[in-house]
Formats: structure tokens, C-alpha cells, sequence
């Protein structure tokens, strides 16, 4: 047995933590003062460890070697807690330890050795057997709540877990309504009055795991009870004797059920309840697999086909059920997608699937995903996880007949998703949109695809929960990373037969990200959060969070449904170029400087006749209205201005920032759109060099050089000053923040990167701003480029067009760029009002216009008269303000002259009004 030293005895204490508490799981926290059995209740090993100094954890190993007797060696009396230690080393032949409860400034746990000085072994066997031995004097059966979650012991955890929701079923407003009031031993329905939500229980015991609840957490948590069943206890403790709830319920029939786990070990499957008489027959077949999990359903399929022939009444719980029906599906799935997936390059359907040729590892992600049943797609950007996702929707429809899904993703990409769908499969599709009462019309549409955003399904839960989906896609999947948010619960509730994320980014910044991402496919596959935060976290000794562990293990859980490739490992099989049109909503601030010069652009476009100033006017209202497009700064110069292109572009960098394969080369037309992406490169942590016109010639090469050679810098800005005669081919993305008149500039663009000698494929970026002219400017860029089109470009170095041959042609191309009908969104009737209202004021200006020359000219005679002095102006003065007075003027359609007047404000008109009725009096 250890000796110890035979010194005077010397107290030492627990100190309360300094600061806050650590923030743990616990809902919540104690806010009276402990007792000493709400202290040692609480005690944890970690907390031993720490009572017992830094050598903490080896004395506490040690102190499994000393065997003190509970009860007749430990007993608590009052605060105070005795323990007598047998050591035949020492004269007594015992050491006597206590542990006392402090108050005051030095609260706290005071432990005591009347042998030894140090923290000795006694005192480490003292809290050893404390810790074993808890139920058996009498202490609370639950850990520290300020301790971290990750120093528990597997016990510990448990008992906090079951604690949590006991507090929970204490706090939480919940009623319960029996089946049967004469026995404890029925079902319920169980209904909570703050979230509204029903479940059913069926409570056959009072033992854990004997009842059953159908809520989400039952299911997930390995406790087998909830706050629901903890709540339905209490109650049923209150209303039946000790005699009744002791007496065990009786089955008289064969049930089948599901088992979710109990621990960290078992096995989600199928269990057998038996009653108390069984038929040899049946005894003999079931014998094995009494309170045994059976996860291989066609197990469980065989048994109750004997089950069946034996005439053996068998009630199959609908949980059970519909996993048989599940799981045997997804077998016959998988086996036809091994079969793809052995040789996907070569297999038909990468042709025929849908309207484009998959490239051999998308057929094989679309094969992945289906085969999984439930699956996460996490893909490098750009390898194409979209048209894979229609894919699965469309392959599950050949083998499953799946006719419902719902696809959710950010606002900014439904339109996209819509026209994806319509380019690469016949599937019909609706965007959800409009008021709830239209948008629940829309959800239970029959259309295949139904598309909405992440905001509209947390809406709507009450409309989208209760529906069958057949699949459900995520884009964007980590939108539901916070697990304890809102959104994530939301999304925990759907139901599907199918699911599928797609995610670049599952994990973005810590685990339990992934761990929320994974839950939604899969709600058993990594357990409860308790469990999950336990096995891969681990603290220091501040108790925060210090780092992940187990990852190795974390990732074999996850083969079977996530799968990710990135750029480099399918490199071999990617196209020298890609293109993806990124289309995104406008802000309403954005759509109306876009729609208003759209709208002057289109009444000058409506002219018979075009005349020099009109071609201007016309350049310029286009260039504000494509300016607007990328940020209502650009038009207006007013901070902080709005722009939904760069918060879809933050996204996007933040995206390409976690691949150090990237080399970005990054266009706009304008200097200020280059100077508002700055700082957007500079949060996502991206080096660059900016290279506009404005940069001297002698210094462009050292910039090229960098980008080209510093593996640090990552991205390349410029406007269109260097889409020409530069060699850029480190680069392997462009992503053109704006779209140029001129396809050739776009082409010029892209040559940067995408030119000979490039060896890495070249993916291409092109942000359009939907609904907008930026779109219509999408079909433009696919036409042939001819000097009519030049006429629009502020910036083209054509000198000279002849309006009068390319005036039609002109004319055609407007007609597409601004739509035939300007106001075809309109109602007829009301357009023709408008038209007619819009004719009538300009008929009025042109009458006023002239009135007023007529009138101005009339007035400066009569000033002429007045400053009459009888000598003559002289000519070369004349011809000075003649021609300065003619670069102002600009003429109509009739060729005459037209002078426009800008006064300051309201006032200044109204003091022209009077001014010329003078004049007009003085003349008369």
C-alpha cells in the first residue's frame, strides 16, 4: 500500500472559477448557493483532477488503489464529509479525510488530510471513491453545469443529457392527453403550447428506453426518453400509486419497432417486443433476437415472413415500416448505382441522362448521391455541382418515380436554378414567389421542381413541414450551418424520402458546422450533438474549446454519404474552358436608376429620326442604367450605396479564398467598381495587384510578373485597359464583375488566361444582373458585333458610323436590348393609357417649348431696343456667341434648334415666370 509522509496536516481549498462562467450546454444555470451535496453532486474527474494540483490526473489514477467502504467508511454529516482511509502504514492505522463546504470569499471545497501536509494519496482516494460512489450517498446524479462538456466521463454525460431535458420538461408550458385513464400504460398525445407541436407517446414502463416518443429528439438523442416522456413520468407519478406504476405492462401481441441506440456504440434497426407466452415455434425463431437490434432489414423481413406462415399476429409501428420500406429501396439503389459508378465514363446515361454530356465525375456524383439515398455533395466551385443536382432529381425519377422537389438555395440563385433546369433536363419547374396564400398554392404545385429560398421555407415552415417530399436539394447547404439556430431546426423538420446538399464549403469555420450539415441528411450518422462535441472536441484548461480530435474516425463515418472532389483531383477530365453565368436580383434601389434610364433610352429609341445628340443621350442613359447594375454608387457617388453583385461576389471570393489552387484574373469596366472589390479581396484574405488605365506602362510588367510568378498573389483586378496584350496563363479563373458591349472585349478578356500553352482548364465567371439590361445584354454578346452595336459603347474606338444605312439595323438591336415593348409587364389597357398620357405631356413640352422661345426671343428684342445706343455690335462678337451658343443647342426631329435651360430649383422658376410676364407687359 503507498506510504505517506508523516507530516502535519495543511488544508487547502477550492477556488470558485475567476470571470464568467464557461457558456456550456446547460439550458441552464445555478444561481443560488450550492450545499456540499449539490458541490459533490456537481464534481466531476476533471474538477478532482484540478482539486488535486497539476500532477492532478495521476494521483486521481493512483487513487484507485485505495478501497474505502461506503457506508461504514464515508458518510456526509451536515456540510461536511468524512472519510476514513485504512493505512496500515501509519501508527493510527487510518487517515481521516474531510471535505468541507467554504463560504464567504474563500468559497469553495476544503479538503482535509489529518496525516499528511500535501495533497496526499488519501485525499485522491477519497475523491475516487466519491466519484464511484455518488448514487450510494445519496448525491445528485448530474455533473458540474460549468463544466465543459468535453472532461466528462461517458456516465457524466449521460446524466447531463438527461438532466438538460428534465429541466426542460420543468420549464416548458406541455399537455397530456391518455388514451386510456385507467392505466398508466397507453398512449398519449403530448403538446407543447410554446411551439405548438403534437407528438405521440406510448408509455409501456418507467424505465429508460421502455417508452417511446415520435418527437425528433426521442429518435436522435441515444437516451431513449425526451422532455416529452421526462414530462409524461412526473405526471403519471402524481396520479398512479407506487403499486400500479410498478406493476409491468403486458403485451399480448408481437410487435416490431425501431430502436434508435441507447449509447454511442449501438446500432439504429429494428427490435422485437414479445409477450409473455409464445408458441415454441415462435420462441425458437425469435429466440435470438430477444432485445437484440436488428440493423439488416432484410432480416427483419425474413422473420416475419415466418412470422406469417406461423399464423403469428405481428403489429409493425409505422417508424418501423416505413425504415423496412426505406432501406430495402435504397439496397436496390445502390446496387444500380455501383454498376454506374464501376465505369462511369463509359455508361450511357452520362449522354442521354439529361441534355448535355456529363463529364465522367459528375455521372459518378449523380450515381454517389442517388446510391446514398441521403448525401452530401461537397465539390471544389465550379465542378459543376448544379447540373449534378438535376441530375439526381432525374435519375431517381427513372428508378424511383419521384415526382415532388423541393429545391431551396439563396435568393440570388433561383432564377439561375430555374434556367438550369429548363437548359439541361424537360422537367417543369416555379420559382415561389408572392403572398403566403399564393406561395402555399405554388408549394403544392404540379410542377416537378418547385424552387425557394432559405428565408421563405423558415416562413413558411407551417406550409412546407407537413408535406411529403420525394427529394429535397440544399444549395448552398451550409445557409444551415448554426445548429441551435432557427433555421437549422426548420430544416431538421422537413421530410423527405431523398435529400441532397450541395456545399463547397460544408465546413467553413469549425465542426459543428459539418456536424449540422451532416444531421440533416442523416440524423443518426454522427449521434447526438452531446456525443458528437464530446468525442471530437477537446478544451484547455480554461475550459474553451482548443481543438478538434478523432478526425480520423469522423472521417470514415462520413464515406458512405459525403463525397468531394476538388479541381485538382478531376482535373484530367475538366473541359479547357467553362462558363457559368452567375445571375443575380437586383435591389429595388438598383432596378429603379436601371428601369428609369431604360425607360428615357427607350423614348429616344421610339424617335423617327436619331440626331447626334440623341445618339449621346442615348449612350449615356444606357451607361447609367448598366452602371446601376453593379452598384447604385457608380451612378449616384452617395455612400454607402447598394449593390447586390458584391455581396454575391464576397461570396464567391470567400469561396475561392479556401482553394490555393485559384489564380484569379477579375474585370470591370469601371475604375470605382475595381475600388469597391478592394476591400472585398482584402476581408477574404486574398493578395492582389490592380492593373487599370491609369497605371504607367513602364510598371504594368512588374504587376504582370507578380501575378504571374508570386505564388502569394492570388488575383489580378483590371479594368479593360488590360484586356489586351497581356500574357496571363497562371491564372485559372475570370470572373467578368460586368458585361462589355462587345463580345470581342469579352473574348479579349478571357484570352488572358485561356490562350496556348495554357495547361490548367479555365473557368469563367460572368455576373449579370437579372431582370435588368445586363441580361438582355446576355443575347447581344451572343450576336455577331457589327458598328451599329459600336454606336452604343461609350467607350468604342469607332470613329465614324453612317446612321443613315445602320439606322434600322440600329433600330433592331435596341428593339432587343430594351424589349419590343417597354412596358410589357403592364396590362394592354393600361399601356395604351400610359402611351397616350406619355404622348399627350410631350405634345404640351413641345407646345410650352415653343411658346417659350417665341416668348425668350420676343423679350431679348426688347432688351436689344432698350440697350440700343446706336453703334453697331461688332461681328467677330457675334460669330463668338453664335458658336458657343451652338454647341448647346441640340434639334428635333424637324431639325430645329433647341436650347434647354437648368435653373437651380422651384424658386428660380418661379422668378423666370415673373420676369418674363413683365417682359411680355413691357412689350405689350
Amino acid at each position: 500500500m503507498p506510504s505517506a509522509s508523516k507530516e502535519k496536516s495543511r488544508q487547502f481549498t477550492s477556488a470558485k472559477p475567476k470571470g464568467k462562467p464557461q457558456k456550456t450546454n446547460s439550458p441552464n444555470r445555478v444561481t443560488k448557493r450550492l450545499s456540499l451535496r449539490d458541490r459533490l453532486g456537481h464534481l466531476t474527474v476533471r474538477g478532482a483532477e484540478k482539486l488535486l494540483g497539476d500532477d492532478g490526473k495521476q494521483q486521481l489514477l493512483q487513487g484507485r488503489l485505495w478501497k474505502i467502504d461506503v457506508p461504514e467508511h464515508m458518510s456526509i454529516l451536515g456540510d461536511t464529509l468524512i472519510a476514513k482511509v485504512l493505512d496500515a502504514s501509519i501508527p493510527s492505522g487510518a487517515a481521516n479525510v474531510t471535505i468541507v463546504e467554504m463560504t464567504g470569499r474563500s468559497a469553495g471545497l476544503q479538503l482535509n488530510c489529518d496525516y499528511c501536509k500535501t495533497r496526499c494519496e488519501h485525499i485522491a482516494g477519497t475523491l475516487h471513491t466519491l466519484l464511484e460512489s455518488k448514487l450510494a450517498l445519496g448525491l445528485s446524479a448530474f455533473p458540474d453545469p460549468y463544466e465543459p462538456i468535453e472532461n466528462l466521463t461517458e456516465r457524466e454525460l449521460i446524466q447531463r443529457a438527461i438532466f438538460e431535458r428534465k429541466q426542460r420538461a420543468n420549464v416548458e408550458r406541455m399537455t397530456l392527453k391518455s388514451t386510456d385513464s385507467s392505466t398508466p400504460w397507453t398512449d398519449y398525445t403530448v403538446m407543447s403550447k410554446e411551439s405548438g407541436m403534437t407528438y405521440r407517446i406510448s408509455m409501456r414502463g418507467m424505465e429508460l428506453g421502455q417508452s417511446y416518443c415520435s418527437c425528433p429528439d426521442f429518435r436522435t438523442n441515444q437516451l431513449g426518453t425526451c422532455k416529452h416522456l421526462l414530462f409524461a413520468t412526473e405526471k403519471l407519478e402524481k396520479k398512479f400509486s407506487k403499486a400500479v406504476l410498478a406493476t409491468p405492462y403486458k403485451r399480448t401481441t408481437i410487435s416490431l419497432r425501431m430502436h434508435y441506440g441507447d449509447d454511442s456504440s449501438s446500432e439504429i434497426g429494428l427490435r422485437f417486443n414479445l409477450p409473455a407466452k409464445l408458441s415454441p415455434e415462435t420462441s425458437k425463431l425469435l429466440k435470438k433476437y430477444y432485445n437484440k437490434t436488428i440493423p439488416d432489414v432484410s432480416v427483419a423481413v425474413k422473420l416475419l415472413r415466418s412470422l406469417q406462415r406461423l399464423e403469428e399476429e405481428v403489429v409493425i409501428y409505422p417508424d418501423a415500416q416505413t425504415f423496412i420500406d426505406q432501406r430495402s429501396l435504397q439496397v436496390a439503389l445502390k446496387r444500380k448505382c455501383d454498376e454506374i459508378r464501376s465505369n462511369p465514363k463509359t455508361h450511357p446515361l452520362r449522354k442521354e441522362l439529361l441534355k448535355a454530356e456529363l463529364l465522367p465525375y459528375q455521372m459518378d456524383g449523380i450515381a454517389f448521391a442517388v446510391g446514398a439515398g441521403r448525401a452530401v455533395l461537397a465539390d471544389d466551385m465550379g465542378l459543376g455541382k448544379t447540373i449534378q443536382g438535376i441530375g439526381v432529381a432525374e435519375l431517381l425519377s427513372r428508378f424511383t418515380d419521384i415526382k415532388n422537389v423541393l429545391v431551396v438555395c439563396p435568393a440570388s440563385l433561383k432564377s439561375q436554378w430555374s434556367a438550369e433546369i429548363s437548359r439541361f433536363s424537360n422537367r417543369s419547374s416555379r420559382i415561389v414567389l408572392g403572398s403566403a396564400d399564393e406561395r402555399a398554392e405554388q408549394y403544392a404545385g404540379p410542377e416537378f421542381f418547385k424552387i425557394a429560398n432559405y428565408e421563405q421555407v423558415v416562413r413558411d415552415e407551417a406550409i412546407v413541414t407537413p408535406i411529403e417530399w420525394d427529394l429535397i436539394v440544399l444549395d448552398e447547404g451550409q445557409r444551415i450551418k448554426n445548429w441551435e439556430s432557427k433555421t437549422s431546426r426548420t430544416f431538421q423538420q422537413l421530410r423527405s424520402r431523398f435529400a441532397l446538399v450541395l456545399s463547397g464549403t460544408p465546413l467553413e469555420n469549425r465542426l459543428e458546422e459539418l456536424f449540422t450539415v451532416v444531421r440533416f441528411v442523416d440524423s443518426h450518422r454522427l449521434g447526438p450533438a452531446y456525443r458528437f462535441f464530446h468525442r471530437h472536441r477537446f478544451v484547455n484548461d480554461e475550459g474553451r474549446m482548443a481543438g478538434y480530435k478523432n478526425l480520423d474516425q469522423l472521417r470514415e463515418m462520413l464515406k458512405p454519404i459525403l463525397l468531394r472532389r476538388t479541381r485538382d483531383s478531376v482535373m484530367q477530365q475538366l473541359p479547357a474552358r467553362t462558363t457559368e453565368v452567375v445571375r443575380i436580383r437586383p435591389t429595388d434601389e438598383q432596378k429603379t436608376i436601371c428601369d428609369s434610364n431604360l425607360h428615357i433610352a427607350s423614348m429616344i429609341a421610339a424617335k423617327a429620326y436619331l440626331t447626334e445628340m440623341d445618339l449621346l443621350k442615348l449612350q449615356k442613359s444606357l451607361l447609367l442604367a448598366r452602371m446601376s447594375c453593379n452598384s447604385t454608387f457608380l451612378v449616384n457617388k452617395q455612400a454607402p450605396g447598394f449593390s447586390s453583385k458584391l455581396e454575391v461576389l464576397d461570396e464567391l471570393l470567400g469561396q475561392m479564398a479556401d482553394e490555393p489552387s485559384r489564380k484569379i484574373i477579375l474585370f470591370s469596366e469601371w475604375t470605382t467598381m475595381l475600388d469597391l472589390i478592394e476591400p472585398l479581396l482584402k476581408k477574404n484574405g486574398i493578395e492582389f495587384v490592380r492593373l487599370d488605365g491609369s497605371v504607367e506602362q513602364k510598371r504594368r510588367q512588374k504587376i504582370v510578373h507578380e501575378f504571374q510568378n508570386s505564388p502569394k498573389c492570388r488575383a489580378i483586378i483590371m479594368s479593360n485597359a488590360g484586356a489586351t496584350g497581356l500574357n496571363l496563363q497562371a491564372a485559372n479563373t475570370v470572373i467578368n464583375v460586368d458585361l462589355p458591349w462587345n463580345p470581342a472585349i469579352l473574348e479579349q478578356r478571357i484570352a488572358r488566361a485561356h490562350r496556348m500553352g495554357q495547361k490548367n482548364a479555365v473557368q469563367v465567371f460572368l455576373l449579370v444582373t437579372e431582370d435588368t439590361i445586363e441580361e438582355r445584354m446576355l443575347d447581344t454578346l451572343a450576336l455577331k458585333h457589327d458598328l451599329a452595336m459600336a454606336a452604343l459603347d461609350v467607350e468604342s474606338d469607332v470613329s465614324e458610323i453612317k446612321l443613315e444605312s445602320g439606322m434600322e439595323q440600329l433600330k433592331k438591336r435596341l428593339e432587343k436590348l430594351l424589349g419590343e415593348k417597354p412596358m410589357a409587364s403592364m396590362d394592354e389597357s393600361v399601356h395604351q393609357d400610359t402611351v397616350q398620357e406619355t404622348k399627350l405631356i410631350h405634345e404640351k413640352r413641345e407646345k410650352v417649348a415653343a411658346a417659350s422661345g417665341e416668348l425668350l426671343g420676343a423679350a431679348l428684342q426688347l432688351v436689344a431696343q432698350l440697350l440700343d445706343n446706336g453703334s453697331d455690335v461688332p461681328t467677330e462678337a457675334v460669330s463668338k456667341v453664335a458658336s458657343g451658343l451652338t454647341d448647346c443647342v441640340e434639334r428635333d426631329e424637324l431639325g430645329r434648334p433647341q436650347l434647354k435651360l437648368t435653373l437651380a430649383n422651384d424658386d428660380a422658376l418661379q422668378s423666370l415666370a415673373q420676369t418674363l410676364a413683365k417682359l411680355l407687359v413691357v412689350q405689350k
